[in-house]
């Protein structure tokens, strides 16, 4: 006799896995419209009677900041070069959902958008489920129970 091999797949926590998909498409809408007041650099002198030290670290805030946002800018691209790849990745009706209700300027509703594609909203909740699941998968944010 052959013994059959088994094994179980974890179970995937759906709501967590939504939410997880929804923060990162949020992420997205924020990173193409942000950037952070306080990365500004400081224009302001400072005096010290400590003399200076020539261990080439970075004490001026104008050089500090300006590094910080040089990184916060690369990772800001490269997330939302991660995010584009993965849609692109979608096919051309998921695709198409997910740029109007997610990648858009302009906020719309769920209601609004299986409108105008002319799905009925049952069809349209299944489709976007299915997407959301896809997307976890490739950005590799899907979370399991337990």
């Amino acid at each position: 006799m052959v013994a059959q091999l088994s094994f179980n797949l974890p179970e995937i926590d759906r709501e967590a896995t939504k939410k997880a998909v929804e923060n990162s498409l949020e992420k997205y809408r924020f990173y193409l419209l942000s950037v952070p007041e306080e990365k500004i650099p400081r224009i302001t002198a400072s005096y010290s009677l400590i003399p200076p030290s020539n261990t080439n670290a970075f004490y001026s805030s104008t050089e500090q900041v300006a590094i910080e946002r040089v990184d916060l800018e690369r990772e800001r691209l490269e997330y939302i070069e991660r995010i584009r790849r993965a849609v692109n990745r979608l096919g051309t009706r998921e695709r198409e959902l997910i740029i109007k209700r997610y990648l858009e300027e302009d906020e719309v509703y769920d209601y609004e958008i299986y409108n105008e594609l002319g799905m009925s909203e049952r069809r349209y909740y299944r489709l976007k489920g299915r997407i959301f699941y896809k997307l976890a998968f490739i950005l590799k944010i899907e979370i399991y129970k337990g």
